[in-house]
C-alpha cells in the first residue's frame, strides 16, 4: 500500500522517523550479530508484565520478529510518519507514537493476561499512525498493494473492522491483533481528546473576548454618562457660578472628574 502524494524517491526523512528507524534496525542488527533474543525480557509477555515486568509495554515496540517484520513496519512508519511529523512537529509526533505503542501493549496484556509468548514489533504504534492519518487526511488516496485506490478514511475504517473481526474469530495467531486495535483505539482517543482541548480553548478564548468587549462597552456607556453629568454641572457653574451647586452636586463633579482622569491615564 502507498499513498499517492508521497510515493516519490528521495522523500526526506523527518528527524524522529529517522531516529526510530535507526533504533529499530540497530537493535535487530545487534540481536543478529550477537545471536541473542531480547524478546525474552524486553518483548511484551502479558503474564510476565502482570508479574512485574512493567517496562515491557515500552521496550516491545523496538523489537521485531525477523527482517521482513522490521522492513514492513519501518516502511509504513516512513511512508505515513513523515507526513504526520511534518504536520505536527517532532515532539508531538513522538508523544503520539509512544502513547499509541504503549496503549497497544497495555490492551494486548489486558485481553490476554495469561499469555507467556512475547509480542514484539512497532505495529501497534504504526496502526495508531494510520488512524491519525485517516483523521487528518480523510480524502487522501491510498493505493492498496499499489493497485487499488482507496480514500484514507475508508482504508482506516476497513482496516479496523478487519482487525476486530480477526481478533474475535482467531484463538491462536502469531499476529497480535488486539495490539493493532489498541494502537488504533489510543490513536483515536488521543486525536479526539486533542480536538476537544482545542475546542475548549477556543470557547474559552471567545468567552474572554466577549467579556472584554462587554467591559469596554459598559465603560464607554459609563464614560458617556459621566461626561454628560459633568457638562451639565459645568454649564450650571457658567450660568450661575460655583455657589449655585449643592453639596451633592459638588461631590458628583469631583468624583466624576477623578474617574475620568483615571481612565485617561490607563
Amino acid at each position: 500500500m502507498r499513498y499517492t502524494d508521497s510515493w516519490r524517491l528521495g522523500k526526506a526523512f523527518t528527524p524522529v522517523v529517522r531516529y526510530l528507524i535507526f533504533i529499530n534496525a540497530g537493535i535487530s542488527v545487534f540481536e543478529l550479530l550477537l545471536q541473542v533474543n531480547l524478546a525474552t525480557y524486553f518483548g511484551l509477555s502479558p503474564l510476565n508484565f502482570w508479574r512485574g515486568f512493567f517496562w515491557q509495554p515500552v521496550t516491545y515496540m523496538f523489537l521485531h520478529g525477523g527482517f521482513f517484520h522490521l522492513l514492513i513496519n519501518m516502511f509504513i512508519l516512513w511512508m505515513f510518519g513523515t507526513t504526520l511529523e511534518a504536520t505536527w512537529g517532532s515532539r508531538r509526533f513522538l508523544k503520539f507514537y509512544m502513547i499509541c505503542g504503549i496503549g497497544a501493549g497495555l490492551l494486548n496484556a489486558a485481553v490476554t493476561p495469561g499469555t507467556v509468548i512475547p509480542t514484539v514489533g512497532a505495529s501497534g504504534a504504526i496502526y495508531g499512525l494510520l488512524m491519525a492519518f485517516g483523521i487528518l487526511f480523510p480524502d487522501q488516496i491510498i493505493l492498496v498493494w499499489g493497485i487499488f485506490p482507496v480514500k484514507a478514511r475508508i482504508f482506516v475504517i476497513g482496516l479496523g473492522i478487519i482487525e476486530l473481526l480477526t481478533a474475535l474469530s482467531t484463538t491462536h495467531s502469531n499476529i497480535a491483533h488486539f495490539a493493532h486495535l489498541g494502537g488504533m483505539l489510543f490513536g483515536l482517543i488521543y486525536m479526539k481528546w486533542d480536538e476537544g482541548k482545542r475546542l475548549l480553548y477556543a470557547w474559552r478564548g471567545e468567552q474572554r473576548r466577549r467579556h472584554d468587549l462587554k467591559v469596554v462597552w459598559n465603560r464607554d456607556r459609563e464614560r458617556e454618562k459621566l461626561q454628560k453629568d459633568i457638562d451639565a454641572l459645568l454649564s450650571k457653574i457658567n450660568e450661575n457660578g460655583m455657589d449655585s451647586l449643592t453639596d451633592e452636586e459638588r461631590d458628583r463633579l469631583t468624583a466624576a472628574s477623578k474617574k475620568m482622569r483615571k481612565w485617561e491615564e490607563e
